[in-house]
């Protein structure tokens, strides 16, 4: 099993939730985080005056998925977030050990 987590643009939640529907992933978690990468925030202007926003909102999506389907899951998330502009976000997959559903004892990729 693998841990998924993509930071995304909030504005494109919407149809990154709908590509993971459309290939089984309904159970997600979401979490509203700030940061920036390499650009370090943006400059704005606001009744003419400039100022920085240094950490930029952003959606953080967290899935556990089969070995099989990270692949699929990757290239969902990709394709459903990309606007192509600087900031739309970055995934990051690692190794899970075990999953354990609470209610009914099972493990593994059962539980997932």
């Amino acid at each position: 099993m693998k841990r998924v987590e993509a930071i995304v643009r909030p504005e494109r939640m919407g149809a990154v939730k709908c590509a993971l529907e459309g290939i089984g992933y309904s159970g997600l978690m979401i979490t509203a985080v700030e940061g920036h990468g390499k650009q370090k925030g943006v400059e704005q202007t606001w009744r003419g005056e400039k100022y920085k926003v240094e950490f930029i909102p952003k959606t953080k999506i967290d899935l556990v998925v089969r070995d099989a389907d990270v692949g699929k899951v990757v290239r969902a998330v990709t394709t459903s977030a990309r606007t192509g502009e600087v900031g739309d976000g970055k995934i990051f997959v690692s190794p899970v050990e075990n999953a354990i559903r609470i209610r009914t004892g099972e493990e593994g990729e059962e539980a997932v």
